[in-house]
């Protein structure tokens, strides 16, 4: 009888190993799929850490303007760190291989979420849940797309997403959710509230006592932290203010805010798994605390005004760990309910993509054929005026005047949003500029400039960069004097 026992306790083993396995290559090939996918995504802001990390790697500082002031020009303080090995060659080189590190990580944290879920899940119908999660994440582009991005998003993905894999070990998902807020300053809410909730949901098992719970909690809430402390205090040490200088140049309101999180809540669909309160309520423990420390972090977006850029790049970072909520509350619910809820959630994802991705996926080669050609129009000039700044600094060695104040303090501090500061053509002139790029949509900093009757007087129209294939480009105007002594 022993042996009989001892060879079915060995077969569950071996099935639980396999299982294990199979979901951490499905967790693998959901997040590599997807973001191999959106290959072609990036934002121009992606080039701007590139710029500093070039600098950092060339040994004159962490500036964006090699000759200019060191400016706090990079939300994400440790990134042009991280960047700086790899900055070698171009621009668009180094732009490329933190495209590479960010898929590596984001794939890697797909297995572990995937392990995860496989060992979390308990019976053919839940074990088949648990697979359609996944897909459901994979389906999610926007997580693809910003893992392939080349910003710090796909590695503040993958940060989060092992955090709640750990969930055993609550100091590990402390450690680990803090240093995703150190990459995402806005993240330190979800990092706080997600260490303290598993330490609480891990109960006697690592506490041994209620008491001791809270102490836990306690500890964990204060290692998730540290990290976003430590680059306030680095920043207000060295730059005079606690807080990036986004802050203050992407002003927003509640209301915006509110509207970003409504939208962003369907783009990265895993919210709609959860959407479980009585079931979720029932399942308490670490479901809760997932669920939990995502509303917190989704509140903390709506109160920060929400973001600008496509995707729902604010709550990318925190959608993957739903899936494992979903697991857990799986374990409570009809699987008819989770099922329903599984399919509405596939069914929109397939909408999304089918309508939403295709606009992102040439943005890369699209902003690395811009540079090669404003390379040769720009030859020349001395201090250029821009408000998108990222591509501009791959394409010239000139100084560079950013009209959104995301590294100027100066500019940044002018009434007005990041596309609508104040900015007055004496200030241009004051500063030296010589060219001045407006892009064909002009934002109202560039419209009003060109509507100064001191500005047609001074500069005029040299030359056109077509972008992309649907009829946008940037137009460059040159100083008269400069052209005409």
């Amino acid at each position: 009888m022993q042996d009989i026992g001892h060879v079915a306790l060995t077969a569950a083993t071996e099935r639980s190993r396999a299982r294990r396995v199979g979901f951490a290559a499905l967790g693998a090939a959901c997040a590599l799929v997807p973001a191999l996918a959106m290959w072609g995504f990036t934002v121009d802001d992606a080039l701007i850490p590139v710029c500093y990390a070039h600098h950092l790697a060339h040994g004159l500082g962490y500036r964006f303007d090699a000759q200019g002031p060191s400016t706090d020009g990079v939300t994400p303080l440790p990134w042009s760190f991280v960047l700086a090995p790899l900055a070698g060659g171009s621009s668009v080189a180094t732009l490329l291989r933190a495209k590479v590190l960010g898929i590596v990580a984001w794939t890697l944290a797909g297995a572990a979420l995937g392990a995860r879920v496989g060992a979390a899940a308990e019976g053919r119908a839940r074990v088949g849940l648990a697979g359609g999660a996944l897909v459901v994440m994979g389906l999610a582009f926007a997580i693809g797309a910003w893992a392939a991005s080349g910003l710090e998003t796909g590695v503040a993905t993958a940060l989060a997403t092992l955090a709640v894999t750990r969930s055993r070990r609550p100091l590990q998902v402390a450690a680990l959710a803090g240093l995703a807020a150190s990459l995402r300053p806005e993240l330190v809410v979800w990092a706080v509230t997600v260490a303290a909730g598993t330490a609480l949901a891990a109960g006697p098992t690592v506490a041994g006592a209620p008491a001791r719970g809270r102490r836990a909690a306690l500890v964990g809430a204060a290692v998730a932290f540290a990290p976003f402390a430590v680059c306030a205090l680095v920043r207000l040490a060295i730059f005079g203010r606690p807080a990036p200088l986004a802050v203050l140049a992407k002003p927003s309101d509640l209301t915006h805010g509110g509207l970003y999180v409504g939208a962003a809540l369907l783009v990265v669909l895993t919210p709609l798994l959860v959407c479980a309160p009585l079931a979720l309520w029932r399942a308490r423990g670490l479901a809760l605390a997932i669920v939990v420390a995502f509303a917190a972090h989704a509140a903390t977006v709506a109160a920060a005004g929400g973001d600008w850029m496509p995707y729902a790049r604010l709550l990318v970072p925190v959608a993957p760990s739903l899936v494992l909520a979903f697991v857990e509350i799986s374990k409570v619910t009809k699987p008819a309910w989770s099922a329903a809820r599984l399919a509405a959630a596939l069914v929109l994802g397939v909408l999304l993509a089918w309508r939403a991705a295709p606009a992102g996926r040439g943005v890369y080669q699209d902003r690395a054929d811009l540079i090669a050609r404003a390379r040769p129009a720009l030859e020349g000039a001395h201090v250029v005026a821009a408000l998108d700044i990222g591509w501009v600094s791959a394409a010239t060695e000139a100084r560079i005047v950013d009209l959104a104040g995301l590294t100027d303090p100066s500019i940044a501090l002018l009434p007005g949003g990041h596309t609508s500061k104040r900015v007055d053509v004496s200030m241009l002139l004051d500063r030296g500029v010589d060219t001045v790029l407006v892009y064909s949509e002009m934002r109202a900093v560039e419209a009003r400039l060109l509507r100064s009757d001191l500005f047609r007087s001074r500069f005029e129209e040299s030359t056109h960069l077509p972008l992309g294939p649907r009829g946008a480009f940037y137009v460059v105007y040159r100083l008269r004097a400069a052209r005409d002594p």
